[in-house]
């Protein structure tokens, strides 16, 4: 599915993971065990405060992220969720969303279109978003007009700066069964690429990454 940026992977990030938090625990303990080998109970304790204020300090900066789930199903059809920070103007991407929802079958999925209102630095300054929300409109009407040309219907829905933020809350209510993300190149489309990995590793869904030139 997805031609650029392949990977449908769940579950991959959290099995490394698993093996990290013992390792880290581990090398601590052995840390400050050592602390109180060499140096005695001085030297232990100060390397058992500076290992808990570094705990500290990394549990602050990088809280621990909880996954991603749809809402329940509400019937037997695939229900897909397309994320697009930019138009889906693309002829091959439409085709590619045409087959994930298997356009022509019986069990044709429901598809929304979800667009990211991206607020610039001016509009956050002077709190105007409609600059972003008018932008967010703009792909939004530009990718329906493409997937109606491809015979897919959709609705479409606009939503948090924050590609993951958005995702996150629509699915409180829509119960996605396959997610895809489209950005564009990875020199113009920094945000929306930088959560693909978020995205892959937190959601409890199928997932796809389309990057487009």
């Amino acid at each position: 599915m997805d031609r650029r940026s392949r990977g449908t992977e769940n579950g991959t990030t959290g099995n490394a993971a698993g093996w990290r938090a013992p390792a880290i625990v581990t090398t601590i303990i052995c840390t400050i065990i050592g602390g109180f080998y060499i140096g005695g109970p001085g030297l232990g304790m100060a390397v058992g405060a500076l290992a808990v204020a570094s705990i500290i300090v990394v549990a602050v900066r990088h809280p621990p992220l909880a996954p991603i789930v749809p809402a329940p199903l509400r019937d037997f059809r695939r229900h897909l969720l397309v994320v697009v920070s930019r138009p889906l103007d693309d002829a091959e991407t439409v085709d590619e969303i045409a087959r994930a929802a298997h356009v022509g079958d019986d069990d044709e999925a429901e598809i929304l279109v979800l667009a990211p209102a991206r607020h610039r630095f001016i509009d956050r300054w002077t709190s105007d978003d409609r600059p972003a929300r008018e932008e967010a409109h703009r792909n939004l009407v530009l990718s329906l007009a493409s997937l109606a040309r491809a015979d897919i219907g959709a609705s479409a829905r606009i939503g948090d700066e924050d590609p993951v933020r958005a995702v996150e809350d629509e699915l409180q209510t829509f119960p996605a069964t396959e997610v895809i993300l489209v950005t564009g190149s990875r020199d113009f489309d920094a945000i929306g690429n930088a959560a693909a990995p978020e995205l892959r590793s937190r959601l409890r869904a199928e997932f796809h990454h389309l990057l487009l030139d």
